[in-house]
């Protein structure tokens, strides 16, 4: 474990105003005060976070932040950062904020004023995993033993028993250009956005992940929920859910470039409790199975052929769901357009969890894509094959449907759905996408709001609309 000073809290200096100055040079009672910096700063005038935050501190809108290696907000400390707070990651150190169990992050910006945390470089020059990224870590369940630590050489350990255990809340934030490795180790990877059994008691509303280098957003374990999320110009997988995740999220959006994948194949969803998945035999020991449930969710590679081969990126795109390893996912009333596969039901446990009524699909719509249904790693024990997969997702009462590249245009898109740096995400007045959604079964839990449409949006409610940015690249911070 590497260990950091703790971070330096200097207190504020007040000018003092209305009071008498000796000096003969200046004898101005009436001179205004200088605001000095909160703690020491870089070339760039920007306050510097490092090491640990053992004390409750606010970042104030006012002032520049960078984060300097692994930031830790440790147990019992709150970091409150204002609404319209920039704050940069520092890419030699691997800049990462960690909100450790019981500590809290109260992030909440504006629809005007979002926080954002971003690339320390200059704009133009900025670029996939630019810096480390967003880390909470909680105490709720999680199948894994709760002596299991982070990845990346993030010390102590997640997960626990509180299931409604509470790391505070992000509303209207951004955070760009994370996902650098931590190590040079496997499983190193570090996610825009990273949940380690995080729990129910956190609030998770308006994010939007942008050109992260691994996941926009990864859930190990917990039972956090969210709405409103956004996944732009990822690198890896947009939704990835491990560990026993049990959480819900409802309206999500990933937009992708068709010419950046991941060497490992690059997933709308890729869903899964642990390599191999089984044997899942109890608490903490394979349960709970991973079993979130996802409503009005739209996810966009590409309008035109979809990526079958490496382009700009170290890999290739592979499925719009990759559903794997006992994982027990729901997915309601999305969309899914421009994958070469769009869902890859792999393994025997997770055919047995959808025979089982545990994994459902309903709602579901996968357009332009070259092979809309598979079954994989299918070959020992309960054996299914892609007629039993094509069966079973147009099963009676489902509402999926299979849309070919030709009738793409049927689905009423909006004509600058594929304009990466500055879509239209509201669907046509006349898109069948507009009725039809489905919410029985897990979906008709309180949570979810019983909108009439499929996807993320419908005809009038944008409501990415003044917080997000999907020109990060070039925006002066």
């Amino acid at each position: 474990m590497q260990r950091f000073p703790k971070l330096l809290l200097l207190a504020m200096l007040a000018a003092a105003t209305g009071t008498s100055l000796t000096s003969c040079e200046d004898n101005n009672d009436n001179a205004p005060g200088v605001e000095q910096p909160s703690g020491p700063t870089d070339s760039a005038g920007r306050v510097i976070l490092s090491g640990e935050i053992t004390a409750s501190r606010t970042l104030k809108a006012s002032e520049k932040y960078l984060l300097q290696g692994f930031v830790y907000v440790r147990s019992g400390a709150t970091l409150t950062i204002e609404p319209g707070t920039k704050i940069f990651g520092d890419q030699a150190s691997k800049g990462t904020l960690i909100i450790d169990k019981g500590a809290r992050i109260q992030a909440v910006g504006t629809a005007a004023n979002p926080i954002v945390f971003t690339s320390a470089k200059a704009p133009g020059t900025r670029n996939y995993g630019d810096w480390g990224g967003v880390v909470l870590i909680g105490s709720a369940p999680i199948n894994q033993s709760l002596s299991t630590q982070p990845e990346g050489g993030i010390g102590g350990t997640f997960g626990g028993t509180n299931p409604t255990d509470n790391s505070g809340t992000l509303k209207y934030v951004r955070i760009e250009f994370a996902g650098i490795p931590l190590s040079s180790g496997a499983n190193s990877e570090i996610n825009g956005l990273t949940l380690y059994g995080v729990g129910s008691g956190t609030q998770i509303d308006y994010v939007q992940v942008s050109y992260s280098g691994d996941d926009s957003f990864e859930w190990f374990g917990g039972t956090a929920n969210a709405k409103h999320l956004v996944a732009f110009r990822g690198f890896d997988d947009d939704f990835d859910t491990d560990f026993g995740f049990t959480g819900k999220v409802q309206y999500a959006l990933s937009l992708r470039d068709p010419q950046y994948a991941d060497q490992s194949g690059s997933n709308g969803f890729e869903s899964d409790n642990f390599n191999p998945g089984t044997p899942a035999t109890g608490d903490n020991a394979g349960l709970p199975l991973t079993a979130p449930v996802f409503s009005n969710v739209s996810v966009f590679v590409t309008g035109g052929t979809p990526p079958a081969s490496q382009q700009s990126g170290s890999g290739v795109y592979q499925s719009a769901l990759h559903l794997r390893r006992n994982t027990a996912i729901s997915i309601f009333n999305a969309v899914f357009v421009g994958y070469p596969e769009g869902l890859r039901l792999d393994g025997t446990p997770t055919w047995a969890n959808l025979r089982g009524g545990e994994l459902d699909l309903r709602g579901v719509t996968l357009a332009n894509v070259t092979r809309p249904l598979r079954a994989a790693n299918n070959t020992t024990g309960d054996a299914f094959t892609d007629s039993d997969v094509e069966n079973w997702f147009n099963g009676a009462g489902k509402n999926n449907a299979v849309v070919s590249a030709a009738n793409l245009g049927t689905l009423g898109l909006n004509a600058a759905q594929f304009t990466l740096n500055a879509p239209g995400l509201l669907l046509q007045g006349s898109s069948p996408l507009l009725t039809g959604a489905v919410f029985t079964g897990k979906a008709s839990d309180a949570f979810f709001d019983k909108v009439s449409y499929r996807g993320a949006f419908g005809a009038s409610d944008n409501w990415a609309q003044g917080w997000t940015n999907f020109d990060p690249q070039n925006t002066v911070y």
